[in-house]
């Protein structure tokens, strides 16, 4: 009896210890499977659910969702505009704009056949004539200007001397050129060998990469005293909006950061992504209203008043909800999002003209004491991702709500992003630069393209206009609106 006793003890023991190993390992399995989870989401996020970049979808990570919703059929209308919709049209040019004039008649009578040959001038007209206008572009050749500097004799000395080509005329490429070929690299994103093609087969010009990159220094330099100024006047600013992005230069890692005003913007390349750079261009305190996402570097920089961007905010929202497994997780998504999509029906309201600007602030208190009170009742949440957002919203509510009372603030950071597009563009064709005065040139000429497409003026005028005046030595127009 003892020894069968022993022999169950010591079968319970091996058993024990099998049990326990086999809880170790489902405990090594579980937490293995948590760790694939979270690579996984990481792997699937995209711009619609993280602050990433619209160009890391596909390749970076899971594409973003495309077409209709799942569930959602395919509405009877036809592609294209409904019936009552205002069509766009190119509006007619003035009849003073008007090159020439071909009057077309008709040779026979489209019911009855009878001919019709008279003369335009003469013949009866039965109503309006109807105006249709073809726009078409003219063959173009390069006005090829050659300077011949002439020797004289002196009457008094007797030695020659030979003039000197104007101050204007000393390149090989006048000014307008020169600020086409700026245009088309900057504005146009055009790489250089493209421009040398573009040139050639249009202008009749053939110019070597060398010289393209001259033109490209040339403009730089005749806006530096431009750029320089709206760069000095950012600190002025009642508020301002920033972003930056990724830049390289000969492989090494630099930023391309966009200050983005009501009705200028600046561009600047620097080494840092950091707090240090906002110093540098803004002082060491700025009193205007900034405008970002909730980076660390301008929450180190700025404890002013601010806005920070609800479509950053959103993105991480649905990014959580996307991938949780958790009811209450899914809750406090979904409630957040739901006090969101009303705040925005409010501001698109506003945007509208349906209501001012004091109906709107009183409107949204509601909205902001949901907000405040969803975030405190989450902020010891067991899921990190919704603690983190719960304290997010807590502890900037205040930077959550300016753009409610103050003007021309939005509440997202839309327009920095919009004023970043050209230069991500440009990146992807041009991969950076490769000298410190690359930097600058890439900074002035964003900054003078996107300055003049928010002023509504003429890129190519005015880059000519400033490489002219450069040339002879005269100042250059400025960039800073006048009242």
């Amino acid at each position: 009896m003892c020894r069968e006793n022993e022999r169950l003890r010591r079968e319970v023991e091996r058993l024990g210890g099998e049990v326990a190993e086999r809880d170790r390992r489902i405990a090594e399995g579980e937490k293995r499977i948590a760790e694939l989870e979270r690579e996984l989401a990481r792997a699937r996020l995209n711009s619609t659910n993280s602050s990433k970049p619209p160009s890391s979808d596909g390749l970076a990570g899971q594409s973003r969702p495309r077409g209709r919703p799942c569930g959602r059929r395919k509405g009877r209308r036809k592609a294209g505009g409904q019936p009552g919709h205002a069509g766009h049209h190119r509006p007619m040019v003035e009849p003073e704009r008007v090159d020439r004039v071909v009057a077309v008649v008709p040779e026979r009578c489209g019911h009855c056949g009878h001919g019709l040959s008279a003369p335009p001038e003469q013949a009866g007209s039965a109503g309006d004539v109807h105006r249709h206008q073809v726009f078409e572009v003219p063959a173009v050749r390069a006005l090829v200007t050659e300077h011949q500097c002439h020797r004289l004799a002196c009457p008094a000395c007797g030695k020659s001397t030979r003039a000197e080509i104007p101050p204007e005329a000393r390149r090989q490429t006048g000014a307008r050129l020169t600020a086409l070929v700026a245009h088309l690299t900057v504005c146009c994103r055009m790489p250089r060998r493209v421009l040398r093609d573009v040139l050639e087969q249009a202008l009749g010009i053939r110019l070597g990469l060398g010289t393209i990159q001259s033109c490209w220094e040339q403009a730089s330099e005749a806006v530096a005293g431009p750029c320089g100024e709206l760069e000095r006047r950012l600190c002025r600013e009642p508020w301002l909006s920033i972003d930056e992005t990724g830049w390289r230069t000969n492989g090494a890692k630099r930023f391309l950061w966009a200050f983005a005003a009501a009705q200028y913007a600046v561009y600047v390349v620097a080494r840092t992504r950091g707090s240090e750079l906002l110093v540098r261009v803004l002082g060491a305190v700025f009193e205007g209203i900034l405008c970002s996402d909730r980076f660390s570097g301008y929450l180190k920089y700025h404890k002013g008043r601010a806005q920070f961007c609800w479509a950053h905010l959103k993105r991480n929202i649905l990014g959580v909800l996307e991938f949780t497994k958790r009811t209450g997780t899914e809750r406090f998504c979904r409630d957040a999002l739901a006090q969101h999509a009303r705040l925005f029906r409010l501001w698109r309201r506003f945007q509208g003209g349906g209501m001012d600007r004091g109906e709107l602030a009183v409107r949204s208190i509601p909205i902001q004491k949901r907000l405040l009170a969803l975030a405190g009742a989450h902020l010891d949440d067991a899921d990190r991702q919704v603690a983190n957002l719960a304290r997010a919203l807590f502890e900037h509510s205040g930077r959550l709500f300016t753009f409610l009372e103050a003007a021309g603030v939005e509440p997202t950071n839309n327009r920095a992003e919009r004023t970043l597009r050209t230069g991500v563009q440009w990146r992807k064709i041009c991969f950076g630069n490769r000298s410190a005065a690359g930097e600058l040139a890439t900074a002035r000429l964003l900054t003078v393209s996107e300055t003049c497409r928010i002023q509504n003026r003429n890129k190519l005028d005015y880059l000519a206009e400033a490489i002219a005046n450069h040339r002879k030595g005269l100042p250059v127009q400025s960039l800073f609106p006048t009242a």
